[in-house]
């Protein structure tokens, strides 16, 4: 284990002695907070702004300059310094596979664009899909066919909204601060009301997660049912079950799906590894997106090699970073150019921010008790997993937990198909 092991194991073990000390002293689950549902939170002040519930159809167009400055900015020499030898994406993203990213989406990829719509399907029931960072609607272009149209598999077909989040995409950012998960949350479910849809479905991952399960424990009168392939809670309760687990493995799940819970030591530096990105986005979120605007390259290697990572760890040993083994660099570059062409890297890192702050973590929602029907699908290679003790803590009516030996992070874009199969098993235990 060594010095390093060992001295997370002290620190794992006072923390635990500090939690149970309060355990009895601190109630279990706290009721819902209650936050504004008409907060203005765009800019200035709000006296002139006229409250207007219309919905209206919008046509997303690319200004043909902002192509032709990309295809400008492509044709630039990569002033790159070489890779180390015999290195993949330990590092980051590998450079001379960013050359061949660079070529392709210039002379390959920018000359088909733009690219037709697909058609809508058959409406049933309302289901909202939430994507995460560095992710966006496109996570869901492969799994929206298969909730849209019928098949003989099954009775269900879902009308299908797919919102970039505030921030993200065409979706105008907050020009305020303190504009959390909590608050994406109450925006999320104004919209659903606005279209119409007093109760719905929800499914999403990565900040989809968090601002799902917020949904479904400020407004559970709407929601129908909440399923995740990243499901989690930081309670206190929570983290000691994850503590415990550590010690004691087989009181908190079957030894088949050991594999999935990585020892704490292993755990921790694994996420000390992967989360540099998280601590500059939730302490200086200008700073990165400043460097990352109007650099299309730099984008893209930053967003990219989570693709990579994220997919599976393994693949960080590759030269390519296996990106081209899960997805295509087409629907890899159309992820990046949600980014780019929208010019949102900066206000959709700030959702970082605001998440870690004060202000927010007063809220305490992850001790706010989930009672909608929920379902949690694992797949191998997510950050981490929480085992079904850890789960029920929060999410009080889990009706649905399953685990599969393959994916990652963008389960959606990666296995659309078992992702859609996962979450139709889940929708038959709502007998709806």
């Amino acid at each position: 284990m060594g010095f390093a092991g060992s001295v997370i194991i002290v620190i794992i073990s006072l923390g635990a002695a500090v939690i149970i000390k309060n355990y009895f002293f601190v109630p279990k689950h706290l009721p819902a907070p209650k936050l504004d549902l008409n907060t203005y939170w765009g800019p200035g002040s709000n006296a002139l702004y006229k409250e207007n519930t219309m919905v209206k159809s919008y046509d997303i167009t690319v200004k043909s300059e902002v192509i032709e400055d990309l295809k400008a900015q492509l044709l630039r020499p990569l002033q790159l310094h070489a890779p180390l030898e015999d290195v993949g994406f330990e590092y980051g993203f590998n450079l001379y596979y960013l050359e061949n990213v660079v070529k392709y989406w210039r002379d390959e990829y920018l000359v088909n664009w733009p690219k037709p719509q697909q058609a809508a399907g058959k409406t049933v029931l309302p289901l909202l899909l939430l994507h995460g960072w560095p992710g966006s609607v496109r996570e869901f272009y492969e799994i929206i066919p298969l909730l849209t149209k019928p098949n003989d598999q099954n009775n269900y077909v879902f009308e299908v909204i797919v919102p970039s989040l505030p921030g993200y995409g065409w979706s105008q950012g907050s020009f305020k601060k303190d504009f959390g998960g909590a608050q994406a949350a109450v925006i999320m479910r104004n919209l659903m009301l606005r279209l119409g849809h007093k109760k719905f479905l929800i499914q999403g991952g990565d900040w989809g997660s968090i601002i799902g399960a917020n949904m479904a424990a400020l407004f559970p009168h709407n929601i129908i049912g909440y399923h995740s392939n990243m499901c989690g809670s930081m309670g206190p309760t929570t983290i000691l079950k994850m503590i415990a687990a550590y010690f004691m493995p087989s009181l908190f799940y079957d030894k088949e799906y050991s594999k999935f819970f990585k020892p704490l030591p292993e755990l921790f530096s694994h996420l000390m590894a992967e989360t540099g990105y998280l601590h500059i986005q939730a302490t200086k979120p200008d700073t990165i997106g400043a460097a990352l605007t109007s650099n299309p390259v730099g984008l893209a290697a930053y967003i990219l090699e989570k693709f990579s990572t994220w997919t599976n760890p393994q693949y960080k040993h590759l030269l390519d970073g296996g990106l081209t083994r899960r997805y295509t660099l087409d629907a890899l570059l159309d992820n990046v150019m949600v980014y780019y062409v929208t010019n949102s890297i900066t206000t959709s890192v700030r959702l970082y921010a605001e998440q870690f702050s004060q202000s927010q973590g007063q809220l305490q929602l992850d001790r706010v008790a989930v009672t909608v029907p929920t379902g949690c699908v694992r797949f191998q290679n997510e950050l981490m997993h929480s085992t079904d003790s850890q789960l029920k803590e929060r999410f009080l009516n889990l009706v649905h937990s399953t685990y599969h030996n393959h994916g990652g992070h963008f389960a959606a874009m990666e296995l659309p198909k078992i992702l859609y199969k996962d979450f139709i098993d889940f929708v038959k235990k709502l007998d709806i």
